[in-house]
């Protein structure tokens, strides 16, 4: 009975030491799964030169029924310069906005949402969901900055999204 309890003791702790080796705990602070932080489809980016401090969080579109594509993102500005979003374009194509488009700093501008303060839409480009496309966003002070963005359809988090 004494070697069957020594042998019960000796695989629970094979057992523990397995299964912390292998959920990664011991990697730390830099461990791999730590550093994911991408919790949506919206593409991000930070322009960070020349005094410019911008963050673009979440950045996609939306089609409608009717062809449209409406821009989803938030843009924040952390530099005490102020700055101004000037137009959003796809293929060469610019989009309608409406709303707050000056970047003062750690204001917000966010499109779409209970708290959204300014609208960008695509009118009637024949906007389908799945594809991706290059958007352009024009600054006052931080240029020009073009990333890949996916078209989301109009559901779940975007079903109530109208251009």
């Amino acid at each position: 009975m004494r070697r069957t309890h020594f042998k019960n003791i000796s695989l629970a702790f094979t057992a523990v030491a397995l299964a912390l080796a292998l959920t990664a705990c011991g990697a730390g602070p830099n461990a791999e799964t730590r550093q994911n932080k991408k919790v949506t489809d919206g593409a991000e980016l930070m322009i960070q030169s020349e005094g410019n401090n911008i963050s673009v969080t979440n950045l996609l579109l939306v089609a409608t029924e009717d062809g449209s594509a409406v821009v989803v993102g938030t843009i924040i500005n952390y530099s005490e310069e102020r700055d101004a979003l000037l137009g959003i374009s796809a293929n060469n194509v610019g989009a309608v906005i409406t709303g707050e488009q000056n970047l003062d700093q750690n204001k917000p501008v966010r499109f779409e949402g209970d708290v959204a303060t300014t609208k960008a839409v695509f009118n009637g480009v024949g906007a389908e969901a799945g594809k991706n496309v290059k958007l352009s966003l024009a600054f006052a002070r931080a240029g020009v900055v073009t990333t890949n963005v996916i078209i989301r359809d109009k559901r779940d988090d975007y079903a109530n999204i109208t251009p």
